[in-house]
């Protein structure tokens, strides 16, 4: 069996219920400015899809931190109690 590769174009009419404003052209694509520059504005904001995902995530984040302060407190506290217990054994 031989193994051939097809390409396969096709026009995009519309993308989320936008219609896209620019024609790329394959043969000829002369960038009007370095890759990095184009993503300049982008970088800062964030898509409003991802908004529950972050709120989500931060949540967990949230509750991670307020268990490992509890856990701090608790081993701080322990310790304070075992040394006043030493020192009133030891005198």
């Amino acid at each position: 069996m031989t193994e051939t590769s097809q390409a396969i174009e096709v026009e995009v009419l519309e993308i989320d219920g936008i219609t896209p404003t620019q024609n790329f052209n394959r043969q000829n694509p002369v960038p009007s400015s370095p890759p990095w520059m184009q993503w300049q504005s982008r970088v800062g904001k964030l898509n409003r899809r991802w908004r529950p995902l972050w709120i989500f995530l931060g949540a967990i984040l949230l509750v991670l931190m307020l268990t490992v302060g509890v856990v701090v407190g608790a081993v701080v506290l322990i310790f304070k109690i075992l040394r006043r217990i030493v020192r009133v054994i030891t005198g």
